[in-house]
């Protein structure tokens, strides 16, 4: 039963997180709610219970599950598809060079449309759209990557940006962590970090000013470009 219980757990902390993304309803929110709930209910557990949090998030459990059983999809793509998928990506980091994010964001979503199962695609157009205040969308061009490439720091470093800018700052702080957790000697993850953990605080304090955080600034910082593969 402490195995189900573990896994009950890490479903219930990864519906947990999904509740509080803006990328669903309030109704589809509530019907969150309501199932963790009900599983908090028949298994007679939650978040409390850390004792049960698994080493691994559900959805690094779940693709390291396939990697180990070599059941992820192979790419069907063309070896023809692959290599315009790569000009593509290339096409849109100079997009991203010359600030034209737009163009960048449509040659990374022709290079998925090609190569689906590229996680650095989705990572980059994620960079794009957070360059265009599509927050929401990065957000989920993260969650792709990371679905397709769980040690992807870089991913996870994006995400965090994102998170912030729509003030998810405990999400944001745990995207950061788990970035740093990969790549330990990156600066940017550092203060990014530290930035994300200072506006937890900030507005976790009851005399918190609120002060909606630049995010402008922080996209607009070089080291953001750098970081395009």
């Amino acid at each position: 039963m402490s195995s189900v219980k573990r896994l009950v757990y890490a479903v219930i902390h990864f519906l947990r997180e999904q509740s509080q993304m803006d990328t669903f309803t309030q109704d589809e929110q509530e019907s969150l709610e309501v199932a963790i709930q009900c599983l908090e209910t028949v298994f007679k557990i939650n978040l409390e219970d850390t004792h049960l949090a698994p080493s691994e998030h559900l959805i690094e459990m779940f693709t390291n599950s396939f990697h180990k059983n070599d059941m992820l999809p192979l790419s069907d793509s063309l070896p023809e598809d692959v290599e315009k998928a790569d000009q593509l990506k290339d096409e849109g980091n100079n997009h991203m060079k010359e600030e034209n994010y737009g163009a960048a964001v449509d040659c990374y979503t022709r290079a998925i449309e090609l190569d689906p199962n590229n996680a650095v695609y989705y990572c980059n157009r994620a960079a794009a759209q957070s360059k265009l205040n599509n927050y929401i969308e990065a957000i989920k061009d993260c969650e792709s990557a990371i679905a397709i490439d769980p040690k992807y720091s870089k991913a996870y470093g994006r995400m965090g940006m994102a998170l912030t800018s729509v003030n998810k700052y405990e999400e944001a702080v745990t995207s950061y962590q788990k970035a740093l957790d990969l790549d330990p000697e990156n600066d940017s993850y550092k203060s990014n970090l530290k930035i994300a953990e200072q506006k937890l605080r900030d507005v976790s304090s009851p005399t918190g000013t609120g002060l909606s955080f630049d995010m402008a600034s922080l996209i607009n910082n070089p080291a953001f470009i750098s970081m395009v593969s």
